[in-house]
């Protein structure tokens, strides 16, 4: 088994213990456990993921040396490819040197920067596993969904990596409502290359979103879940999350929208809804009765 070591500098704000800690507290997914990973150092975040170039198993090591980043992989496919799979699942190719002036713009910003200095969006592997996660999550609670997608990975995954498209395509368990037949959709579309990351990101959010929808299953808010946390577009405007209104309400005032106060964050739209989110979960958290808060 190969293994491929790249090094750069990251542009920008940003903290691996941050990144480590949003994906253990808020992600349906958790980075690998260091058994299961074939690398291993101290202070590394470590993941294992099918590398969507050519769906080989990788096995990924990310550690920060003050603003430089070490990603080492290892496997048996294109670890080029699956390295810039990295950098952009933890949106370290994303150019940060303007972020902090959207908290100039923005004081409910600034506020969240300060508390999480250098967090950068950690999206899902790549825009398929979060398609599967979109259609394990449709009329499934939570707890149900992630129940359905450890025993997939148990079926038919490799270690803790989420099944490849062409795994996923043995499933012949039904699954309740039209998870099955939805879960068969996503593999063929990512294997057709629909739902490759690195083509969704070259387009604008509203033609990948409606791209995106072109797969059967995944509507309007899953195609934007897509999107946003699984090619990891720096500034999409989350449109269907009601939370995340609610949260403009709280902290901008009531009569303040979404689309009112996102002006002030482009380019980085995405990591400005990421921020409220983080300080949503933190105040429910804290809260005695979340439903009141």
């Amino acid at each position: 088994m190969a293994q491929h070591a790249v090094e750069f500098e990251v542009a920008g704000p940003w903290s691996l213990d941050a990144s480590r800690e949003f994906w253990e507290e808020f992600a349906p997914l958790a980075p690998a456990s260091a058994a299961d990973s074939l690398l291993g150092s101290d202070g590394a975040l470590r993941t294992v993921f099918h590398a969507d170039a050519d769906w080989r198993r990788v096995a990924a090591e990310i550690t920060q040396d003050g603003t430089t980043a070490r990603v080492v992989v290892a496997g048996d496919g294109d670890l080029d490819a699956a390295a810039e799979q990295v950098r952009r699942f933890l949106s370290l190719d994303v150019d940060a040197r303007g972020w902090p002036a959207v908290a100039e713009r923005d004081p409910v910003i600034a506020e969240v920067q300060t508390r999480w200095p250098g967090l950068r969006p950690c999206g899902f592997h790549s825009p398929y596993e979060a398609a599967t996660w979109a259609v394990l999550t449709q009329r499934t609670g939570m707890t149900s969904a992630r129940r359905m997608r450890d025993d997939l990975i148990g079926r038919y995954g490799t270690g803790s990596a989420f099944p490849s498209p062409g795994a996923l395509l043995d499933l012949d368990f039904e699954l309740p409502w039209r998870k099955t037949e939805y879960l068969h959709s996503v593999a063929h579309a990512a294997l057709d290359g629909l739902l490759d990351g690195t083509r969704l990101r070259t387009l604008s959010p509203e033609e990948a979103v409606r791209q995106v929808q072109r797969v059967k299953g995944l509507g309007a808010f899953s195609a934007e879940l897509v999107v946003v946390r699984g090619a990891n577009h720096p500034d999409t405007l989350p449109t269907q999350e009601r939370r995340l209104e609610a949260e403009i309400t709280e902290q901008y005032g009531p009569g303040h929208s979404l689309t009112e106060v996102s002006e002030n964050w482009r380019p980085y739209r995405t990591w400005a809804a990421l921020h409220l989110r983080v300080l949503r979960a933190e105040r429910m958290n804290a809260c005695p009765a979340p439903a009141a808060c």
